[in-house]
């Protein structure tokens, strides 16, 4: 055992179960919704001890990559959109109350793509990517409009799926068995352009942020690079550190 730790330098035995654990979940190994073996199952399947298992556990459950369910058991995080909402949504009504915006697809279209797109995803020079264009609401009001990328190596079929739901990542998780795992955003101010303006009933040239999402599958590799054009006369962008 000590020779092993020397090795693997100075990573709390936890962190390193943690790490095999996500492994497993970006190989798909574990699905969405599926329930994890016990802890003690879990334990021997590593060749570590129990208590250890438990805070691998608790810090997966702690990032929303687990849910564990009273007297059931522990089980891998679905896409719910509450859990989306919080972790991945921070535009947030001025009035206060959070919500889950709802979603017109404009338009789903496939081609190569742009040098914004390659960087984002890391892809290669004649790399192609869906493209869904769609205005989102909240309410009655349309709040933003937002161009989804997506590598059609990673998406193969996505022309021919039906329609597009409101919850895109859902769809990842129940069609490709891609999990979400983090997401990382830039923020500008840009001025709305004639789309824009067609769309969120302002006019061309108001200020607009644009936010710039890449995110990330549990194997940390680019999954979608979403560009966001919002309209900020009754949300802001809400963000909590700590």
């Amino acid at each position: 055992m000590h020779s092993h730790t020397a090795q693997v330098g100075f990573k709390p035995l936890y962190t390193q179960v943690r790490e095999e654990m996500l492994r497993r979940l970006a190989d798909g190994v574990w699905q969405p919704g599926a329930m994890l073996p016990s802890e003690q199952e879990l334990a021997r399947m590593l060749g570590v001890s129990q208590g250890t298992v438990r805070k691998a556990l608790d810090a997966l459950t702690a990032d929303g990559v687990l849910v564990r369910r009273q007297g059931r058991g522990t089980f891998v995080a679905e896409f719910e959109e509450s859990r989306i909402l919080f972790q991945f949504f921070r535009l947030a009504p001025d009035s206060g109350e959070r919500f889950f915006p709802v979603s017109t697809v404009l338009k789903r279209s496939s081609g190569a793509a742009d040098e914004s797109e390659r960087a984002a995803l890391g892809l290669e020079k004649k790399a192609k990517v869906w493209r869904i264009d769609r205005v989102r609401f909240h309410g009655t009001e349309p709040i933003l409009t937002e161009t989804l990328s997506l590598p059609v190596e990673r998406f193969p079929r996505l022309g021919e799926l039906g329609e597009i739901p409101n919850n895109v990542y859902q769809l990842y998780s129940s069609e490709y068995g891609i999990t979400i795992a983090r997401s990382s955003e830039q923020i500008k101010a840009i001025a709305a352009t004639a789309h824009d303006a067609e769309h969120l009933k302002c006019q061309e040239g108001t200020p607009l942020l644009l936010i710039s999402r890449t995110a990330y599958d549990f194997g940390d590799r680019p999954v979608e690079f979403r560009r966001s054009h919002c309209l900020t006369e009754t949300v802001h962008y809400a963000s909590d550190l700590r």
